[in-house]
């Protein structure tokens, strides 16, 4: 029986340790990397060549996201395997653009797990048949660029003053946008707004 080398990020310990735990019961699969970060993701995969990366999406440094993108692009012979706690229909869609192997939330049972890192090391694609669903319910973006960017700063707590400033617009056109962006995205508010669209992916 091959056994199956194993990268796995995770930032929080606890659960960290259990997902070794749990994945060191399989005969043939061995953990070869412990991370609790990103941006160390891709040098580590270099060192030990793992044949599956079960990666956290919220990593300091790095999101698991980004961190699965960069590790296709250098190790392309690693499959990724994202772990969330959340399964917001955009969160979905990014991992689905990111062409990562499969998604899986974290209350998974431990054989779904197990069995998920077989089937992406054999070239397969495991998601979650209700997660991928929602995703596709979701529709498509209606905001434009610029009205992301000013999205995207109000998301981070911005002011229109502050927001006109670093985008070289007027308070005015600022709060044009918002209100445009409020009314696209049927909000009931700016909070709203941020609200639908990070749940939707638009805002990361």
């Amino acid at each position: 029986m091959r056994t199956l080398k194993i990268l796995l990020a995770e930032d929080v310990h606890m659960v960290r340790g259990a997902l070794v735990a749990l994945l060191e019961l399989e005969p043939d699969l061995t953990v070869v990397a412990q991370l609790d970060r990103g941006d160390a993701i891709v040098s580590a995969a270099m060192e030990h060549r793992p044949d599956v990366a079960i990666i956290d999406i919220d990593l300091p440094a790095v999101d698991g996201l980004t961190a699965a993108e960069l590790l296709r692009q250098q190790l392309p012979s690693c499959r990724t395997l994202i772990l969330t706690s959340l399964g917001r229909p955009g969160t979905v869609r990014r991992a689905l653009a990111a062409q990562v192997s499969g998604f899986l939330l974290k209350d998974a049972p431990a054989d779904q797990l197990a069995e998920a890192v077989r089937n992406v090391a054999a070239g397969k694609r495991v998601i979650d048949p209700q997660l991928a669903l929602s995703a596709w319910d979701v529709g498509d973006n209606p905001l434009s660029e610029r009205e992301l960017q000013v999205l995207r700063m109000a998301a981070k707590g911005a002011e229109a003053p502050e927001i006109a400033a670093s985008l070289h617009l007027s308070s005015g056109t600022v709060r044009n946008y918002l209100t445009t962006i409020v009314m696209k995205l049927n909000a009931r508010n700016r909070v709203d707004a941020i609200r639908i669209a990070t749940e939707a992916g638009w805002v990361p």
